[in-house]
Parts: structure tokens; C-alpha cells; sequence
């Protein structure tokens, strides 16, 4: 039941050489008619090949443009596909995933279907290379004990409504009624966005038989500096909607809050650091818990100590970037940035 005149795919790019030519390869082999899509790649000046990989593309295939985006930032760069877009329906992607080939036909048939102003698919999280680091920073980003419900990281049985999904698919008319990509916002733009639309009496769907390979980070120091961006950014998104988008968001501030007031209230009250060690082994334990059942699927007994370690590395960035951005709100300080990587 396809019936959009035209596709439009937005895909933000930025120094993605080790990406790129898989998503792209991906997107060429969609069963969706190619006499009705755009392509458009929105370029933040990359600095490695990323540019000249999609030119090559670009020579290739009438329907794939590339763009630039100055100011390098993912919102800034779906402003610009939006702008440009043909489309009645767009979808955006992301450079870091590989999608199934029936991937925008689903979208699109599953968007009028639903009567849905947005729809989008499960997020199985990959390791960016095949080492014992990489996969525990891939199964930390798809385990409850580390997203918490996340239903797009963590997987669903039934098509559900949602609060937010990856890489969506909208009806153009969308943007014109609710606004575009906030461009104050490096990280959880698309919760923002989705959490507007939610706002405005707009509905989101979750499929669960629809599932694309996105690749983690390949670092803890850039897994820290993702989940700090996105709690950092998320009290300005707070801020700008009036209200919490979601109550899982707090779950990391209140472990860090629980970190740092436990550790005084041990040193005031000799008592209370009982209490204090017995949290952190039960947190330490749960960890551990969870490396040792993948340790007996994977058969790796590095996820048994490397696991708990991502864990913290998730909880804390996120808690100490959300308390840092509850200072810059209250303060009235800047969250300008000029890249998201």
C-alpha cells in the first residue's frame, strides 16, 4: 500500500570513512522503486574521504546528492536535507547502520498503514571491530541492566507506540506543522523532536520485525563522550518541552547523585557506609552477573570483567553530563558546540 509520491532519505555524515560505503551499499539495495528517491548525504566538511567516497556515488546514481553542512552538527544537517527534500515522506538515517533491503518500503507502507506520523525499527548494536572491548560496549548498549527500557536498543514482540524511535520515517507535513531539528541540540535531537511531535497529538510506532545493524563505538573514551552528550542535553531538552520526556532518563543522575552524597554520608555517619559498600557490590555483582551469562554464550571470559567497567562508563557519563547540563540551564550557560563527534 504504497502510496507516497516520492521518498526523501536524510543521512548526516561527518568523518565516516569506516562506514560509509556499507550504509551506502545498503541503501542501493532497497526494494524501494528508485524512480521515486532521493538520497541526500548532508556533509559536515569531513576531513577524511567520507566526501570523495560519496561523490563517487554521487557520479554513479541520479537519485544521491550530497550536501554540506558548515556548521558540522547532525540537526543542522537534517534542517538542510529537509529544506531540499522532494519527498512527502523522509527518512532519516544514520551513516553508523546497515538496513535490511526492505527497509523503506516497510517504513512507508507501515506509516500509512498505522495512520502513524512516525515509524521506526528495532536497533541491533554491533561491534565496530571483532575484539572483546567492542563487543562489550555493543551487548552493554542492548542490555536492560544498561539502557534500562529502551525498547529500540533492548527489542519488542509487538509493534507498539512509542516515545522515540531510531532513524525515523515522517511524513514530510510534520516538520511544517511541529518545526524542525532544534539546532541547539548535538545529542538527543530526535527525542526532542519526537517528544514535540508526541505534544502535538502525533503518534510513533515501534516494529519489532524490522531490525537495522548499527555499528557502537569502537572506544571507551568515545562510548563516555556519547552517553555524556546525551545527558548532558538532556535537561535543556527538559527544559524546552516543560516537561521530562521520559522517567528512565534519571536512573543514571540519581546513581550519580547516590555516588557522590553517599560517599559524605559515609563520612559523617559511620553507619550509613554499610549501606553505601553494600549498593556498590550489588551493583558491582549485577555486572559481573551479566559479563559471566555472556561469558557462557560468547565464550569470552573477558566480558566477565570488561562488562561491568562499560557499565560504569555508560552510567556515569550520562549522570555526570546531566548534572553538568542542569548547571549550564540554571545558569543560563552555553551548550554551543560545533561538532556532535
Amino acid at each position: 500500500m504504497r502510496i507516497c509520491r516520492k521518498l526523501s532519505v536524510i543521512c548526516p555524515v561527518y568523518n565516516e570513512r569506516q562506514y560509509i560505503i556499507k550504509c551506502v551499499e545498503s541503501i542501493l539495495a532497497q526494494d524501494f522503486p528508485k524512480d521515486k528517491l532521493e538520497v541526500l548525504f548532508v556533509d559536515g566538511m569531513s576531513s577524511d574521504e567520507t566526501r570523495q567516497i560519496i561523490s563517487s556515488y554521487v557520479d554513479k546514481y541520479s537519485f544521491i546528492r550530497m550536501l554540506d553542512n558548515p556548521k558540522r552538527i547532525v540537526p543542522c544537517a537534517m534542517n538542510i536535507g529537509i529544506m531540499e527534500a522532494k519527498g512527502d515522506v523522509i527518512i532519516r538515517l544514520d551513516a553508523h547502520a546497515i538496513y535490511p533491503t526492505n527497509y523503506f518500503s516497510v517504513l512507508v507502507d507501515t506509516l500509512y498503514e498505522l495512520g502513524a506520523d512516525n515509524v521506526g525499527a528495532i536497533c541491533r548494536t554491533l561491534p565496530a571491530y571483532q575484539n572483546s572491548k567492542c563487543k562489550a560496549i555493543a551487548i552493554a548498549m542492548s542490555s536492560a541492566f544498561g539502557v534500562g527500557n529502551s525498547y529500540f536498543r533492548i527489542g519488542t514482540d509487538k509493534v507498539m507506540q512509542v516515545d522515540t524511535v531510531p532513524f525515523g520515517c515522517y511524513r514530510k507535513k510534520v516538520f511544517e506543522e511541529i518545526g524542525m531539528y532544534d539546532v541547539e541540540l548535538v545529542r538527543n535531537q530526535d527525542d526532542e523532536l519526537n517528544a514535540r511531535l508526541i505534544k502535538h497529538g502525533g503518534k510513533i510506532y515501534l516494529l519489532p520485525n524490522l531490525v537495522i545493524d548499527y555499528y557502537a563505538r569502537d572506544t571507551f573514551n568515545k562510548t563516555w563522550k556519547m552517553f555524556y552528550q546525551y545527558g548532558l542535553y538532556k535537561p535543556l531538552v527538559n527544559k524546552k518541552l516543560g516537561t521530562p520526556a521520559t522517567l528512565r532518563q534519571f536512573v543514571p543522575l540519581l546513581f550519580v547523585l547516590g555516588a557522590f552524597v553517599g560517599a559524605g554520608m559515609s563520612f559523617i555517619y559511620t553507619w550509613f557506609i554499610y549501606i553505601y559498600c553494600f549498593v556498590w557490590i550489588l551493583y558491582v555483582l549485577i555486572g559481573l552477573f551479566v559479563g559471566i551469562k555472556v561469558h557462557k554464550e560468547k565464550h569470552d571470559w573477558n566480558m566477565i570483567f570488561i562488562l561491568p567497567v562499560v557499565f560504569g562508563i555508560i552510567h556515569f557519563a550520562y549522570g555526570i553530563g546531566y548534572l553538568y547540563g542542569i548547571y549550564k540551564v540554571i545558569f543560563y550557560k552555553s551548550f554551543n558546540v560545533t561538532s556532535s563527534r
